[in-house]
């Protein structure tokens, strides 16, 4: 007996929401996003989320990248792929002829909570999140934390 799947609605609005707050010109990678929306570890499911999207969502989906700074979509060689490079393009971001966006360079950056702004990427393309992690533990949600927060009605 088959069994009916069905998107977790709930689980992918906040995904949604958070991929919303990356801003324009900027790039975030599956991982961040999965953190972002409370879901530490389920990098794939902002994945599966993303292409359960319809066409003509508003969601900026093209603002995520794979972990190493790459266009996972050209990989797979899809007219998706050219559409998130054309569309980064035109928010300014750079994509080299392989695929790649710097992530030190046009990677979103989270307020610290201490009126710096700390990269929530490396250069080697992993994540970097102990500035995410440390604001956190300590109770300073950044301005972007607080919105997504507002946004997802969290208390």
């Amino acid at each position: 007996m088959a069994r009916a799947t069905r998107p977790a609605t709930g689980t992918h609005e906040r995904i949604y929401a958070a991929v919303r707050a990356i801003p324009r010109g900027r790039v975030s990678t599956y991982g961040s996003v999965a953190r972002l929306a409370g879901l530490e570890g389920q990098a794939r499911l902002v994945g599966y989320a993303l292409a359960a999207l319809r066409d003509g969502s508003s969601v900026p989906w093209h603002r995520v990248i794979n972990a190493q700074g790459k266009l996972s979509l050209e990989r797979a060689g899809s007219s998706s792929g050219t559409t998130q490079r054309l569309r980064l393009t035109r928010e300014g971001v750079t994509v080299d002829a392989a695929g790649r966006v710097s992530l030190v360079r046009f990677g979103w950056k989270l307020a610290s909570g201490r009126g710096r702004q700390q990269s929530t990427h490396r250069e080697d393309g992993e994540s970097s999140h102990s500035a995410d992690e440390g604001w956190r533990s300590r109770g300073r949600a950044s301005r972007s934390k607080r919105r997504l927060d507002n946004t997802l009605g969290a208390p």
